[in-house]
């Protein structure tokens, strides 16, 4: 009789391949590792042999990287997401994806459950299996560190070590980066460690060697250095000029951005499950294409279309952060983005210098902008009559007014 299959989400570390050994022994099944290439780069390296060497009977790693930026990074930014004012959501955007290809190769090879390593206190648990139940309700996820049996094994990474040196398993444990980190083409996280101490200063000179895609913004070059980013209907097309996908967009800019020491953040912010948890954020990239693509807004978009989008910028990012990529009510919400996205074209220039991206000039075919209206010399197309405001400011005085005398007949 043929073993039962799960699909395990693999990342090549030590929790994962234990669990990996784990699935396999507690359920007598066959496990089958899956690994999303979104922009990890070198952590990918040897993960293939690493899987068979640990006990997987089938090994599917792809390169997700343009999906993700084309159908997940760019709709986000179009919505202009950013959660509790800070966090450009690169960890959160990325784990729809990730379940979304776990659900399809579950499917093409007759899995009966899918597998995540996410701890039981975090937001991933939930973004996995949010996106499992809206994509194929019908295939179990099991979540180890859910189970009790699995935390009694392992109450500490070293009953983790000691399990993988029994079961042969090529992992390498370190001290000497006291913190966790996951990487993707829009950021890198860091948690955990010294950083759950919020007074921790993590820019300090001794913490340098902590951040992987910028320098320091006292590193950064003391020269500044100009970026043009052409739009159509809310996408970034052309970087200096050159016609680029997606991926290269989103490439091109974390080159710049990172010499330039931008997007770093360092922000305490409120877990779905209920905690607060601190984390540190390298979104070098993402923070020039969020800031130019504002930018661009600003000249393009009508008052009202981008005032009624700003209302459900909240609403959209805690979507996004809290799982529900796939839930009707973000669907619902993007179609309406990508209506205001219509006349967002045009060219923004920005200069980067410090840590800071600067407003250097925008410009559009289809600006709303006219210099001949709001000039504060002579209207030569008398568009605004200054007169008008006198009634204006009549009518919406109006109801002040009333408020006011009815609280001076209180006294």
């Amino acid at each position: 009789m043929a073993k039962p299959k799960i699909v395990l989400a693999y990342s090549g570390g030590l929790d994962t391949s234990v669990i990996l050994t784990w699935l396999k022994e507690t359920y007598d099944a066959e496990i089958i590792t899956f690994t999303a290439d979104i922009g990890q780069k070198e952590e990918l390296d040897g993960l293939e042999e690493k899987a068979k060497a640990t006990g997987a009977s089938k090994v599917y790693i792809d390169d997700l990287r343009e999906e993700f930026a084309r159908d997940f990074i760019y709709p986000m930014f179009q919505a202009g997401a950013l959660y509790e004012g800070q966090y450009l959501l690169g960890t959160s955007i990325a784990r729809p994806l990730i379940a979304k290809r776990m659900v399809d190769i579950a499917r093409a090879e007759g899995a009966v459950a899918i597998a995540h390593g996410a701890t039981g206190k975090g937001n991933d648990q939930v973004r996995f299996e949010l996106t499992a139940a809206a994509l194929a309700p019908e295939i179990e996820t099991i979540a180890p560190w859910r189970i009790e049996a699995f935390r009694e094994q392992f109450p500490g990474r070293a009953e983790m070590i000691a399990y993988a040196e029994k079961h042969g398993i090529p992992v390498q444990a370190s001290a000497s980066k006291p913190y966790s980190m996951d990487r993707n083409l829009l950021h890198i996280s860091f948690e955990s460690g010294m950083l759950e101490d919020p007074w921790f200063d993590s820019s300090a000179d001794d913490v340098k060697s902590m951040y992987v895609l910028s320098v320091a913004p006292e590193d950064a070059p003391d020269q500044a250095e100009y970026v043009e980013l052409d739009f159509e209907k809310g996408d970034c097309v052309r970087v200096n000029g050159v016609s680029m996908s997606p991926l290269e967009v989103m490439e091109k800019l974390n080159e710049l951005g990172g010499r330039h020491g931008i997007g770093r953040i360092d922000m305490v912010e409120n877990r779905f499950v209920g905690m607060k948890s601190r984390g540190v954020y390298e979104t070098p990239g993402g923070t020039i294409l969020f800031t130019a693509h504002r930018k661009m807004e600003s000249l393009t978009m009508d008052r009202e279309v981008m005032h009624l989008r700003d209302s459900l910028i909240s609403r959209y990012s805690t979507l996004v952060y809290n799982g529900f990529w796939f839930a009707p009510e973000r669907l619902a919400l993007q179609a309406l983005v990508t209506e205001s996205q219509k006349n967002v074209t045009g060219t923004v220039r920005l200069k980067l210098y410090k840590g800071n991206v600067i407003a250097a000039g925008v410009k559009s075919p289809v600006s709303l902008y006219n210099p001949d209206i709001a000039t504060m010399e002579a209207d030569p197309t008398k568009a605004y009559d200054q007169g008008d405001a006198t009634g204006f400011i009549r009518l919406n005085a109006l109801r002040l007014k009333v408020a006011s005398g009815v609280e001076q007949n209180k006294k």
